[in-house]
């Protein structure tokens, strides 16, 4: 009896020390580790959700974004494990922004709707709007659509495990070279400083997509491949901060960071929500290679599995979404933009970088299924388990 207590008051500890205080501000998180992919689909010939729901998990690719809601990728991923940041696309941002009735409702059928199986974790409101002219008509309305989105999932009771956040790229920054020097764009400041100050409010991070190919490809005579590729080089020294950088992307998010110390908000993290390495391009983009595609990113993946921060925020470990997962052979636009993908159509690799190939065989896909329960049953049972060890540990008293 004595023993029952014993296991029944540990029991008890346990939900005193895992029950958050009802004052603590509760950050929500809506990436595991620090690699995830970007599955983008403007394709005709990639495969059904359900075998990348398999061959991401075969490859123990946790993260994942889309573009979209799309309730065949929702339902593919049910039960998977995957965790899930979906996108509202720029078209809706202004309709987002006006009727928060249609925010609620947007929110109720393509995130609560599939609650809890699909593990949606984030929601991601527009992508590249400010610092974009060509989406200038909806600068204005960004932070309202990020409200209202917010709103909804408070209303629905899921804003601590769905994160709000939107995507930024190299547009909204000016001066970026030395990183210490850069800020926001004076166009672009009036709408990112009331936008990152609701974001440090609900504990969301800065989002940016970062492309060492990109600035590469526009400055080859002022940047050496080698420091855009994680490859030995002499790198650049910023006196203002004296750190020294050896890669190009390590720059970029610094230079990020440099910008939003300037702006008030020297705590908030910085993700890179998309950046990669095309393999080919048109005649203007020849260090689109599968060779330098293949060095970018099996060295960003060598970087990420330290688990480190930056020069200038050591302590902040770096969170990344590569870009792709497949090539997109409907992709408008430059040559480049429809072959960033680290897999063929076929799900076969693009080129090795340490990630298997789809296979179909029954083995796999029972090895598979059990992992998909492992995913889903562990985490919701391991107090319960460890209850239970320590109260047969009693028994053997």
């Amino acid at each position: 009896m004595r023993i029952l207590e014993l296991s029944l008051h540990f029991i008890f500890l346990l939900g005193v020390l895992f029950t958050p205080s009802p004052n603590a501000k509760l950050i929500v998180g809506a990436f595991t580790g620090t690699y995830g992919i970007n599955y983008g689909r403007i394709a005709d010939n990639i495969p059904s959700p359900d075998k990348v729901a398999t061959l991401l998990r075969a490859a123990k690719i946790k993260n994942v974004r889309i573009y979209d809601a799309d309730h065949s990728v929702l339902k593919a991923f049910s039960g998977t494990g995957l965790e899930l940041v979906i996108g509202l696309p720029n078209e809706y941002v202004k309709e987002m922004s006006t009727s928060s009735d249609h925010a609620l409702t947007w929110v109720k059928d393509n995130v609560k709707a599939f609650f809890p199986g699909t593990r949606v974790v984030g929601i991601a409101v527009g992508n590249e709007i400010l610092g974009n002219y060509d989406q200038n008509d909806i600068w204005g309305s960004l932070l309202g659509a990020v409200k209202n989105i917010y709103n909804a999932t408070k209303t629905l009771g899921i804003d601590d495990v769905v994160q709000i956040t939107t995507s930024h790229f190299s547009g909204v920054f000016q001066n970026s070279y030395p990183p210490s020097n850069c800020t926001f764009t004076e166009g672009v400041s009036q709408y990112m400083k009331p936008l990152l100050e609701f974001f440090q409010k609900i504990g969301s991070p800065f989002c940016l997509n970062a492309y060492p190919f990109l600035a590469y490809t526009y400055n080859p005579g002022k940047i050496d491949i080698n420091y855009a590729l994680f490859q030995p080089n002499d790198g650049i020294y910023d006196e203002k901060t004296d750190l020294h950088y050896d890669n190009l992307l390590d720059a970029q998010i610094d230079a990020a960071y440099a910008a939003l110390e300037d702006a008030g908000y020297k705590k908030m993290e910085v993700i890179i929500t998309e950046t990669g390495w095309a393999s080919r391009g048109d005649q203007s983009e020849p260090a689109a290679t599968p060779e330098n595609a293949r060095t970018y990113n099996y060295n960003l993946r060598k970087r990420l599995a330290k688990k480190k921060g930056t020069p200038l925020r050591p302590k902040m470990v770096l969170k990344v979404y590569v870009f792709a997962l497949f090539n997109e052979n409907s992709k408008p636009g430059a040559g480049s933009e429809k072959n960033y993908g680290l897999y063929k159509p076929d799900g076969s690799i693009s080129y090795d970088i340490g990630f298997p190939g789809l296979k179909s065989s029954s083995a796999v896909s029972s090895l598979l299924s059990l992992k998909g329960l492992e995913a889903q049953g562990l985490s919701g049972s391991y107090i319960l388990v460890l209850a239970f060890s320590v109260a047969v540990l009693l028994l053997k008293l």
